[in-house]
């Protein structure tokens, strides 16, 4: 879902890449800050319940996922170390996001399922890209699966977001175990992708 609307989102932040690039910002700078951000926001927001105001500063700083890349291709700069930094960093602002609402959830928040579903998010979100990279080491592909991050992100922060509003707490709880489940299903989709192609190439 995501990936299609990353033509809009390049549109709507080029001004914002090109005025961060006149200011002396580098690609990675805006990576790094971003990822701190993220982490600040979800690690003292989330656990002491402010779940709305949680959610908007992380879509705001997670905003610079989309920012870092388009400031890499204005100025040339694109290569595999951005990639490989941005992915890595990646993993640091997930693993806040749900770290921080497994806190809410398992004190303030009271939800002993929610919090146990927000750990199966964490450790399958971290699986997830983990199965996609030991693909490509081994030269095959993986970039298959229903659970994309966007998506995972999307539905995580909307979900806390709703409840920040005043909605049950049973949105979010019921919204972390759609996306255990997703995750779950895209490591199983991941996972026989890579086997079909061993088999075909003959190395099983």
């Amino acid at each position: 879902m995501i990936s299609k609307l990353r033509a809009g989102f390049g549109r709507l932040f080029t001004p914002l890449a090109k005025a961060l690039l006149r200011a002396g910002l580098s690609p990675d700078a805006v990576t790094i800050l971003g990822t701190l951000g993220v982490m600040a926001s979800a690690l003292v927001l989330f656990p002491t319940g402010h779940l709305l105001a949680g959610a908007l500063v992380c879509w705001f700083f997670a905003m610079s996922d989309a920012v870092d890349g388009l400031m890499a291709r204005l100025s040339g700069r694109q290569g595999p170390w951005g990639a490989f930094l941005d992915s890595s960093l990646d993993r640091f602002a997930d693993g806040a996001i749900f770290v921080g609402l497994v806190i809410w959830l398992a004190g303030p928040g009271e939800d002993e399922v929610g919090a146990v579903l927000g750990l199966a998010c964490l450790v399958l979100g971290s699986i997830v890209p983990y199965v996609r990279a030991r693909a490509e080491g081994i030269g095959m592909t993986a970039n298959v699966g229903i659970a994309e991050r966007g998506d995972r992100l999307v539905v995580a922060l909307t979900a806390a977001g709703v409840v920040g509003l005043g909605a049950p707490g049973a949105v979010l709880t019921i919204a972390l175990g759609l996306l255990a489940a997703a995750s779950l299903v895209t490591v199983v989709q991941r996972i026989v992708v890579v086997r079909r192609q061993v088999v075909q190439a003959g190395q099983a």
